[in-house]
């Protein structure tokens, strides 16, 4: 069982002034095992507690010098006979895991070579050492590694002393146990130093290229977001150096680990970098290095302010991103594809306010499902409205309030509300309680006064918000702030205009238009110059199909008309994406399915023949590939390496391969020629997807042979399932749509980022009236809680 919060108030009730020794035996990558070695120092006010420590075996305990045995249940570690300070030594063997949560081993298909990442987080420090494993028992960690001597060892403390294949890293401040962090390898690794720290940036030695073509990049975009924080913030960086690692196997996009921050290394691809892949991990470098303040220095004392953290980082990455590393482009990847998901998110019966009371989060394994759109994208959202309603400077004199009482400590959403309305003499409380406290979001609505613009507000929260005005050729004529609450807003000088309120996504609010605006933005939206605006009138495109009130294929013309004019890479690839993988499965009847695929090729294809840069042709030749029946088209393509005079990159390339395989244009002989094309973890992956995607029944026992071996690895799963599952397949695979439903809550008992991923793969298809039956039979039954929140989202959608 996890953690309870009942069981984590009791423990830090009397335990306290802990800190660790970790000693890490890695010499052996090739075993199914690593030794580990732990002294735990700690006072105890009771008689008896536990520590936690997963799937150990030949477990030694020392308990202050002497030899004992304590209860195990392979999970848990009771200690009896305690009071006053003891220290624990714990020695134990731990099995390397390939599901991104523990010690994750890869072998690189590129060069044979091994690397070890310990990536923790919710209950899993567990599972690399013996520990307190809750947040609000931080300590100082002091690691040594003992490994292979020609490899590069890092961890969260700067390295003190290395010699003969032995490493040995400072100990940190207090720190959270889920944020400890290792990583080893034969790295390829650039280090210098910036503002009298060690800096770092590594990847896999197969990545080596990859590195130094971005590397002055990633060391620019690093230096400018670490001085804007050292501006904005009183309290300086609080560790002792800093790397950033390009990791495999990596659940989450990237994880905060204090000083050793850690990133799916997806984000350093091979190939031609888009403007699209370049804002994004700009925002992402921005988001972690906030966390080094928000979530390492201050840590959340419970789950449920998890907003405290992931909501402040994904704020302040993509503004930090924006206004300090000169990615102005930035804030266009939220409110394209991560606030509308929020907004589905908020409509399901699984929402949850942005800041939850503790008691709805009454264990580890239902913290694990408020890491969501609410915690990040909404959470973003509404600190972005609270700094439009509060005004910036008072804003961060709150957070810095904040950060610099609860230094190196826990806090709560009283604590940060209590510094924020030291810092304003507004209604912070209010503010609060409606935003913060409740769920679901107000609707923005404009009416007509004959010719006038009325906007009303269906709600309870106040907004400010920019409303801009066009004519209807689509040109700006008017753009300014207006403050939305019980009363109607008339706006007579903007008469007879079009009007977009939330233009620039300001606040986190349904917008829904009246019928003169609605009319010109459907037939005109390309027309419209302001990527932001777009953004959030594509959003309000799809949000009308959520609701009912637009069908799927009308909007699917819609969107046949307007992509091809369009001139963001990012919206591009927001609108594909979003079309793809929600109005296709979740609206689309199944035999209009083809059709559909058809009007977004046709879409691409004419935006790919008038695309005006690289990144916009790459956009649309991958929405082409992803979409086509035309297999002649794509394996020209493939021949050339290149459509003209853009060179396919290799993420295109197994697109355009898996879409023939799909087509049953590709059999295994070709996919395995691209395979040894340009060997790599990418490649592997990509031909496991080509192989699931053949249409023959005998591709698909291959690939379901493949997710069902128990040790399979998080990112074959989600590769071979993303091959598996076709809207145009759904006979041929509809018997492992139900094996799905039957098998994936065996599968997810590995862990709750395993459980996450196996439902992140669900069938991307319409289901028969007989699967939603057998969807709604097993989330009555025994369904792991991770993956019930994830199916439970899924039979929300399907309405």
């Amino acid at each position: 069982m996890s953690l309870t919060l009942a069981e984590a108030r009791e423990r830090a009730a009397v335990v306290s002034a802990v800190s660790y020794d970790v000693d890490l035996d890695l010499t052996d990558p090739a075993a199914d095992r690593f030794g580990c070695r732990t002294t735990v120092r700690f006072t105890c006010s009771a008689p008896t507690t536990f520590l936690e420590l997963t799937a150990a075996t030949d477990l030694a305990v020392l308990l202050d010098g002497r030899a004992v045995e304590p209860a195990y249940d392979g999970r848990r570690l009771h200690l009896t006979g305690l009071h006053g300070r003891h220290e624990l030594t714990v020695a134990a063997w731990l099995p390397f895991v390939t599901d991104g949560e523990g010690m994750h081993r890869t072998v690189d298909p590129a060069d044979g070579e091994t690397y070890l990442g310990a990536y923790l987080g919710l209950d899993v420090a567990q599972r690399l050492f013996c520990c307190f494993d809750q947040n609000d028992l931080k300590a100082p960690v002091a690691i040594s590694v003992s490994a292979d001597p020609a490899w590069t060892v890092l961890a969260n403390g700067r390295s003190v002393r290395e010699a003969g294949g032995r490493w040995e890293f400072a100990a940190t401040p207090p720190i959270p146990v889920a944020l400890v962090c290792v990583v080893a390898g034969p790295l390829k690794s650039v280090r210098w130093s910036h503002a009298g720290l060690p800096f770092g940036w590594h990847a896999r030695a197969s990545l080596a290229d990859e590195l130094d073509r971005d590397v002055a990049e990633l060391r620019s975009v690093t230096e400018a977001c670490f001085d804007h924080y050292a501006r904005i913030f009183e309290e300086p960086y609080p560790f002792d150096s800093y790397d950033q690692v390009f990791v495999p196997g990596l659940n989450w996009g990237a994880q905060e680990q204090p000083g050793c921050v850690i990133y799916r290394d997806e984000l350093l691809p091979a190939g031609r970098l888009s403007e699209e892949s370049r804002l994004l991990r700009a925002s992402v470098i921005a988001h972690e290095m906030a966390h080094m303040w928000f979530g390492d220095l201050v840590t959340m004392t419970w789950w449920e302010d998890s907003w405290l953290q992931e909501s402040f980082a994904d704020y302040l990455g993509y503004r930090v991103a924006g206004e300090a590393a000169g990615y102005a482009g930035a804030l266009l990847g939220h409110e394209a594809s991560r606030k509308p998901a929020a907004y589905d998110a908020d409509e399901r019966r699984s929402t949850h306010p942005v800041a939850a009371d503790p008691d709805d989060v009454p264990d580890v394994a239902a913290a694990a499902t408020i890491f969501d759109a609410i915690s990040y994208a909404k959470g973003n959202s509404v600190l972005r409205q609270l700094v439009t309603w509060l005004g910036d400077e008072t804003f961060l004199r709150g957070v810095n309030t904040y950060l610099t009482r609860h230094r190196f400590a826990n806090a709560t959403l009283a604590d940060f509300v209590a510094a924020l309305d030291q810092a304003s003499d507004r209604d912070v409380r209010t503010w609060v309680e409606v935003w913060l406290r409740r769920t679901g979001f107000d609707t923005l609505r404009v009416e007509r006064d004959g010719d006038v613009p009325v906007v009303h507000r269906d709600g309870v929260r106040p907004h400010r918000v920019r409303v801009t005005a066009y004519d209807d050729t689509g040109v700006e004529t008017a753009s300014r702030y207006v403050d939305l609450g019980d009363e109607p807003v008339p706006l007579p000088d903007l008469a007879g205009r079009v009007v977009v309120p939330n233009s620039h996504g300001e606040t986190f609010a349904r917008i829904v238009l009246d019928e003169h605006s609605w009319r010109a933005v459907t037939t005109g939206l390309c027309r419209i110059d302001d990527d932001l605006v777009r953004a959030v009138l594509w959003t309000m495109l799809f949000d009308r199909v959520h609701t009912r009130h637009l069908a799927p294929l009308p909007f699917v013309d819609v969107v046949e008309r307007q992509l091809p004019g369009e001139s963001s890479a990012t919206l591009v690839a927001a609108v594909l994406a979003r079309t793809l993988g929600r109005v296709l499965p979740l609206r689309v009847p199944a035999a209009s399915a083809a059709g559909t695929l058809e009007s977004l090729a046709s879409a691409c294809a004419t935006g790919l023949m008038h695309a005006t840069s690289q990144d916009l042709a790459e956009a649309f030749a991958d929405g082409f590939a992803a979409t086509t029946h035309d297999a002649a088209t794509l394996a020209g393509w493939l021949d050339a390496g290149a459509i003209g005079e853009l060179q396919l990159t290799p993420a295109v390339r197994w697109r355009v391969v898996r879409r023939l395989a799909g087509l049953g244009a590709a059999d295994a002989a070709l996919i395995e020629a691209e395979r040894r094309r340009a060997p790599g973890l990418d490649a592997e992956l990509g031909a496991a997807a080509a192989r699931a995607a053949r249409p023959t029944a005998e591709a698909k026992a291959e690939a379901w042979a493949v997710v069902t071996d128990p040790a399979v690895g998080n990112r074959v799963l989600t590769a071979v399932l993303g091959g598996l599952w076709s809207p145009e397949q759904a006979g041929l695979v509809a018997p492992y749509v139900d094996r799905y439903l039957r098998e994936a809550p065996g599968w997810s008992e590995r862990g709750a980022g395993f459980a996450q991923v196996v439902g992140q793969a669900r069938p991307a298809l319409p289901l028969t009236a007989a699967q939603r039956e057998l969807l709604h039979e097993q989330l009555a039954g025994d369904v792991p809680t991770v993956l019930r929140r994830s199916w439970s989202d899924w039979a929300d959608d399907l309405g």
